[in-house]
């Protein structure tokens, strides 16, 4: 029988645990063990927002899941922004991950931030700067078909989502990611990256063709816009059991 994995699941920015709903249970069915927790800010901590809510502030909350729950071999996904934090866990304790998984995520450097890595995320802060709060960045808003709500197309689920989403603190773009931990770099990494539907003026880097550990890059491409795991579940769930 196949040994069980832990699967800590993370959401991007604007979003929270339930973004998960439909994949985690596809994870469990198999045996596997997950997590879906909410980001400071979001879901059952929406009520924790505030300007000093960061980067930091959310790379601490899924180190503390990790450490709370002695997770180890831990397959951290991170979706979108949250790029940026799975990078900052694995620089905090790259000895509890087993594995890596950009989910059409942000892939940063050391020292880089959300800013450097997607510089469309400028034009987002500085149009909060005018507002009454400048420290909150809305969701951003849904798009003419074929890209709809963060590329969900559906009508009932644009009306699900649109009712989990919640503001996003301007630190969380700004803070820089550490990633000087010589260890994190061993650490084998997956992309995931949803094809097809790119909004204007969203760009991603290439993957490079080696992974820091020197192993050539594990890519895989999805069919969907860009919140996978509502629009292809079962695909993605598939990928995800795939690269274990």
């Amino acid at each position: 029988m196949t040994r069980p994995t832990t699967y800590v699941l993370v959401h991007g920015a604007w979003h929270d645990e339930r973004s998960w709903d439909r994949v985690a249970p596809l994870l469990t069915a198999r045996g596997h063990r997950v997590f879906a927790p909410s980001l400071t800010g979001h879901g059952d901590k929406a009520h924790l927002l505030g300007p000093d809510v960061g980067l930091t502030t959310h790379t601490e909350d899924v180190v503390d899941l990790i450490l709370d729950h002695a997770l180890n071999d831990v397959v951290l996904v991170g979706h979108s922004y949250a790029g940026m934090v799975i990078s900052g866990a694995a620089n905090r304790i790259p000895e509890r991950i087993s594995r890596l998984v950009y989910l059409d995520a942000m892939v940063p450097t050391h020292g880089e931030n959300a800013i450097d890595v997607m510089p469309l995320t400028k034009a987002m802060i500085d149009g909060a700067a005018d507002s009454a709060q400048p420290w909150r960045i809305p969701p951003l808003p849904e798009l003419a078909a074929p890209l709809g709500l963060f590329g969900v197309t559906d009508s009932d689920d644009i009306a699900w989502l649109r009712g989990t989403l919640t503001d996003e603190s301007v630190l969380c773009f700004q803070q820089p990611v550490e990633m000087d931990n010589p260890a994190q770099a061993a650490v084998p990494r997956t992309h995931i990256l949803c094809v097809g539907n790119e909004p204007e003026g969203v760009t991603r880097r290439p993957v490079p063709a080696l992974q820091p550990n020197g192993e050539l890059s594990h890519v895989h491409t999805l069919d969907t816009g860009h919140d996978a795991m509502i629009t292809r579940p079962a695909e993605l769930a598939a990928l995800l059991l795939e690269n274990i």
